[in-house]
């Protein structure tokens, strides 16, 4: 049997033998493998608060999803309006007997407070029914669900191919309205 004496010399050393010990583990483990912090003003641009990866936004209008828009990256600037995106797929729903609607693009801005999504590079809108139109970039205006762009555009649904420069899109109809050059080219099969 142990003396009281001995007791709260023996506590004192247990205390601090397993204080000793946990630091130990914490210096030879911390170390190991652990990348060098940079400074978040290194990280991120000076206009950028903000960076998501995999970041999702929707519309929803009535209680029913409108559309969905998928981004690989996000960034977003110091004033929350503007959201710069990477790697983008849009989807929108079905609109009474019209189909779906997808867009994807390289990149793009989202501007939320005026519920405009601006699409760049190579973009690419596809009708559920094989519509698909091809242009640089295009402007998506969520006050009158519409698509817009003053570049080249590139129309083809089965046996018609269009070119043209300047395009308006309707998404609840999806009816196009090409500008100017049109050259449409039928094939035969």
């Amino acid at each position: 049997m142990v003396m009281p004496v001995y007791i709260k010399p023996l506590l004192a050393l247990l205390v601090i033998a397993v204080i000793a010990g946990i630091t130990a583990v914490v210096v030879r483990d911390g170390n190991h493998g652990s990348a060098p912090v940079r400074p978040a003003s290194q990280q991120l641009p000076h206009n950028i608060d903000v960076t998501l990866k995999k970041a999702r936004f929707s519309e929803i209008q009535g209680g029913l999803l409108v559309w969905e828009l998928v981004a690989e990256r996000v960034d977003y600037d110091k004033s929350g309006d503007t959201a710069y995106l990477t790697d983008i797929r849009m989807e929108f729903q079905r609109t009474g007997s019209h189909g779906t609607v997808t867009v994807t693009a390289d990149r793009g801005e989202y501007l939320s407070s005026v519920k405009k999504v601006r699409l760049n590079g190579h973009v690419h809108v596809v009708t559920e029914d094989g519509a698909s139109f091809k242009t640089g970039s295009i402007v998506y205006t969520g006050a009158n669900a519409q698509f817009s762009t003053p570049d080249p555009v590139v129309f083809q649904q089965q046996k018609l191919q269009l070119a043209a420069v300047g395009m308006d899109l309707s998404v609840n109809n999806q009816r196009a309205r090409f500008h100017s050059s049109v050259d449409a080219v039928i094939t035969q099969n």
